[in-house]
């Protein structure tokens, strides 16, 4: 069976049976490890506390975001 006839046969699951083989279709991903991503996310926050030391960014007070947040979801 090939990619096609596998995609046009998924297709035809009932939505509870895709959604079950995405999951499992999804954790069968390379995906990294918690120690992985950790490492990512100190890596970016380094970034961007040296943009901000550089002054090649400048911060938003967190009520400024909270309130454009909150004026986008009305």
């Amino acid at each position: 069976m090939n990619l096609k006839q596998i995609e046009n046969e998924a297709l035809h699951l009932s939505e509870e049976e895709r959604a079950e083989l995405a999951q499992k279709l999804l954790l069968s991903l390379d995906l990294p490890s918690e120690d992985e991503v950790a490492e990512d996310w100190l890596k970016e926050a380094q970034r961007r506390a040296e943009d901000l030391d550089a002054g090649v960014v400048q911060p938003i007070p967190a009520e400024e975001v909270r309130r454009k947040v909150q004026a986008l979801l009305r």
